[in-house]
């Protein structure tokens, strides 16, 4: 019995423990010491947690690119990951900092500017609370007004991730909302598909959409079909051509446009082993839509 009770107690005492991975993403890339910086502090308060990047490398100032990132790659992590994302052009002003906990289980932490605007809407939102800076940050960085990122956002979401703080020790809660960028929603009717360009596969020059596989279903597309497709920025034309829908890159000739599903199952457009994007001149953001419809 003695020994039942021990190894409840060491179980217990694990739970209590337990430590979430911090996911990190900023705008500010990898040349200079501030991620460095970032990631000191949060192994100053637990050396032992694990620690990602989703990416150093975002756009400066591109708070829908950070959006975007968010929503491609929260949904792969467990509950209870810890999330801390810094593109905040409006650093030291009156924004929020908060910490967003999705119904998913997923926690958010970072300036309330439109970041949680995708994560939001597909994880849902069960709770908000604004992070109190009397006692969740950096000893010591009262004086420091630009640098949120080291002093706050690093020091609350490795707190919060190595289990230092509870969620409700991050500060008061707030209204179950957040600051949302503005976008066209992907949509269906009479046969014409309409959407945005949220984002670019920046690697490769794909231009990626917000239309589902599950709202391109209804207009019954079969491989080899052909599609008209425009593109257009701030209501002004920027693209407009015909490609065959095809399962992947090497189905067309090299060179050759094609729509396919990216790995995110939305509709794409591509050049098998060229930059669409950059041939086209296109880009990604809120003003950026897109319309498609079989080819006449």
């Amino acid at each position: 019995m003695k020994v039942f009770l021990l190894l409840v107690c060491f179980l217990v005492a694990g739970i209590v423990r337990a430590q979430h991975a911090l996911v990190i993403q900023s705008d500010f890339g990898t040349k200079d010491g501030a991620v460095a910086a970032m990631r000191g502090i949060a192994f100053g308060v637990a050396p032992t947690l694990s620690i990602f990047d989703l990416s150093q490398e975002n756009t400066p100032f591109n708070i829908w690119e950070a959006a975007y990132r968010l929503k491609q790659t929260a949904e792969f992590w467990p509950a209870g990951t810890v999330f801390m994302s810094v593109v905040d052009p409006g650093v030291g002003t009156e924004r929020s900092s908060i910490v967003l906990q999705t119904q998913s289980g997923h926690f958010f932490v970072g300036p309330d500017n439109g970041t949680w605007t995708l994560v939001a809407e597909e994880l849902g939102i069960a709770a908000v609370r604004r992070i109190d800076e009397k006692t969740n940050r950096r000893a010591g960085s009262d004086k420091s007004y630009t640098f949120h990122g080291r002093d706050i956002y690093a020091y609350v979401g490795a707190r919060l991730a190595s289990g230092k703080i509870t969620y409700e020790q991050v500060g008061p809660l707030l209204e179950p909302q957040v600051v949302r960028l503005p976008y066209e929603r992907a949509a269906v009717a009479g046969g014409v598909l309409t959407g945005a360009i949220p984002q670019l596969d920046f690697q490769y020059g794909n231009v990626w959409t917000n239309i589902p596989d599950s709202l391109f279903d209804e207009i019954k597309p079969a491989f080899g079909d052909k599609f008209l497709v425009v593109i257009l920025h701030e209501g002004k034309e920027a693209y407009r051509g015909v490609l065959p829908y095809v399962r992947t890159f090497g189905e067309v000739p090299a060179g050759a446009p094609l729509l396919y599903l990216n790995s995110l199952l939305n509709v794409s457009f591509a050049l098998n082993r060229g930059s669409f994007s950059q041939k086209h001149g296109l880009a990604s953001g809120g003003g950026w839509t897109v319309r498609l419809e079989r080819a006449p």
